[in-house]
């Protein structure tokens, strides 16, 4: 079965009106003010789901299961903290009300959900169904469902809205999980231009290479330091060119930035936020550094770090797809995360509406650090690598041509 661009992008773009529909019904009830700032489609690990809001914090929510020519389940989700705020907005002094706040909390999601699935149900021509809302309470990653659960697949499509408060340092998301059958047969139904059309089995693949590269980039962490590194998650997403930016959000992060050439091109970052930088440049370093701050060591050591970290990470490509994979030298980064992606948008935005994007991270036990590798592929060339991938041997970093092509 294949799935072109152009229904990737209709399916995503459907989404997005979903909740802005979702948005606008909650800025009826409640008068806030909000926006959807990203929304964009993933395959994930059906185990790494929600792995982007970490394990720590607590959440509350609204979950619905869906059926019709889609189904599965959708959940929309506020920090504890945050939803206090919603629902002062909706019933004064509420927040204070155990009962009444879930309550809701309850109200604004049954409102909010109903905009998001009937817009799909009108775009596809059909109806979905959807259960009454689930008031739900967890912690971190447990708080996005695990999707419907198959014999086929290890991997699941996930679209996640970010919807920010205008003016508030909140936010709320909204993820949908359909099952994957339905869901690629839909979007094979509503493509329209064979020659973009990608095998769906290879981008799931294509998923498993990623994590190969990034498990070979940690490897190369642990021999230069010997500090036991793990790959932990890899998706690949997809999104309208000019959102990608917006997923890298304010916060100031310390990398490498390379151009790759060959097949495909594109760009890959190495990055951490700071106080990783600090940590994990200082544990590799063998001599004290001269401040907590970061310093020119400290800068010194990161592009050495991602240098190695691109090599691996380039290289697990290069050995599965039996491809040149060239690259240039690291470019020290260390900026707004959103200043540091967006000219490397704008220049693959001269030739593509969309991006395709590869997320991975490596965390290690012995030193608390995070790191993650975004890969910005060229679109076209993308498709014609995944053309010639072979399925069977994207976990197979030393592949021979014959077998590959």
């Amino acid at each position: 079965m294949k799935i072109d661009v152009q229904s990737l992008d209709t399916f995503n773009q459907l989404a997005h009106e979903g909740a802005q529909e979702a948005t606008r019904s909650m800025t009826q009830m409640t008068g806030i003010e909000a926006t959807v700032e990203v929304t964009r489609i993933s395959l994930v690990d059906r185990k790494d789901l929600g792995e982007e809001l970490g394990t720590d914090a607590e959440f509350v929510g609204v979950q619905f299961g869906f059926d019709g020519a889609l189904t599965g389940e959708t959940v929309l989700i506020f920090e504890r903290e945050q939803s206090a705020a919603i629902v002062e907005a909706l019933v004064p002094g509420g927040a204070a009300d155990e009962s009444m706040a879930q309550s809701s909390v309850k109200e604004i999601g049954n409102i909010m959900m109903s905009g998001f699935i009937d817009g799909w149900a009108e775009h596809l021509g059909t109806s979905i169904e959807h259960t009454p809302p689930t008031y739900i309470e967890r912690q971190g990653k447990d708080v996005v469902p695990e999707g419907p659960e198959t014999d086929e697949h290890d991997q699941v499509f996930v679209f996640r809205s970010e919807i920010q408060w205008e003016g508030e340092d909140v936010s709320f998301y909204i993820y949908m999980l359909p099952e994957y059958t339905p869901l690629t047969e839909l979007m094979a139904e509503h493509g329209g231009n064979e020659t973009d059309a990608i095998p769906v089995e290879k981008l799931a693949a294509f998923n498993q290479m990623n994590r190969e590269g990034t498990k070979q980039a940690a490897e190369n962490v642990e021999m230069m330091s010997g500090i036991e590194t793990e790959a932990e998650v890899s998706q690949i997403s997809f999104a309208p060119i000019e959102d990608v930016p917006k997923r890298f959000g304010k916060e100031t992060h310390v990398g490498t930035a390379v151009e790759f050439t060959g097949a495909p091109s594109g760009f890959l970052l190495v990055l951490f936020d700071e106080q990783s930088a600090i940590t994990v440049a200082e544990g590799l370093m063998p001599v004290d550094m001269d401040s907590d701050e970061l310093t020119d060591q400290h800068k010194a050591a990161i592009e050495e770090l991602g240098n190695i970290m691109t090599s691996g990470f380039v290289d697990g490509w290069a050995n599965v797809l039996q491809r040149s994979v060239e690259h240039t030298p690291p470019r020290l980064v260390h900026d707004m995360g959103q200043a540091i992606i967006d000219p490397l948008a704008a220049q693959l935005g001269q030739h593509q509406r969309h991006a395709f994007m590869i997320d991975s991270t490596m965390k290690t036990e012995e030193l608390e650090f995070e790191s993650k590798i975004h890969a910005l592929p060229n679109e076209q060339e993308l498709r014609e690598a995944l053309d010639d991938l072979d399925v069977d041997r994207a976990d197979q970093t030393e592949a021979d041509t014959d077998g590959l092509f």
